[in-house]
């Protein structure tokens, strides 16, 4: 009578499983329905409420002019000299808009970065930005101060609805990197204190325009 190894006793328990496979026990759960209720509040309340909660400040804007104004003042109050975007079309829009206008060239050198998204995910008060966007991967990341311009109509309640969102835009073309930023970047590695800025922007502002025309 041989003996068997305990590798050979393994492989032969992996070769039985392979031959037949074991049904998932919860078929319901697979990222087609909704862990959490719906929303009882409107979509632009319940993001601005868990955004603060994650240190964002928040700003409504009723139309770009508007939003042109609040940044205007924004950017008087903290004295920033040196504003950087890399998106042509939304700095296209802010200067139309009267917008006082962009001196950074470099991330490097500017107090505060401004890009779009993809969307706003009101459940958890987080921004979603992906690679396929204008700013890339680093102008939200490296700037000291993130402002994010997102539209009413980019609002989701659930990030399932903002990833059904990117599926529909891009189709099979998914970009090569999504993520979800929720307030500024923070830690609390450092004897157990929150420090926030360690590594990412100390400041995220989300200006979401309701018309923009």
């Amino acid at each position: 009578m041989s003996i068997s190894s305990p590798k050979e006793v393994i492989l032969k328990k992996i070769r039985e499983a392979l031959i037949e496979s074991t049904p998932l026990p919860f078929p319901q759960s697979e990222g087609t329905n909704s862990l959490y209720h719906p929303s009882q509040k409107d979509l632009e309340i319940q993001f601005a409420e868990e955004f603060g909660k994650l240190q964002g400040k928040f700003a409504f804007c009723l139309t770009f002019t508007e939003l042109c104004a609040q940044l205007n003042q924004l950017i008087t109050e903290k004295n920033w000299t040196n504003i950087f975007c890399t998106e042509t079309a939304l700095k296209q829009s802010l200067t139309d808009g009267a917008f006082a206008g962009f001196s950074a060239t470099t991330l490097a050198d500017c107090d505060a970065s401004i890009t779009t998204c993809e969307s706003l995910v009101a459940r958890t008060g987080s921004i979603v930005l992906s690679t396929a966007g204008a700013s890339g991967r680093t102008v939200s990341v490296y700037a000291p101060v993130h402002i994010c311009i997102a539209f009413t109509h980019q609002l989701v309640y659930d990030i399932k609805d903002a990833l059904q969102l990117i599926k529909e835009k891009y189709g099979s073309s998914i970009p090569s990197l999504i993520s979800f930023a929720s307030g500024p970047s923070r830690t609390a590695d450092i004897e157990k204190t929150l420090v926030t800025g360690v590594h990412g922007p100390k400041e995220v502002y989300v200006f979401l325009v309701d018309n923009p025309g």
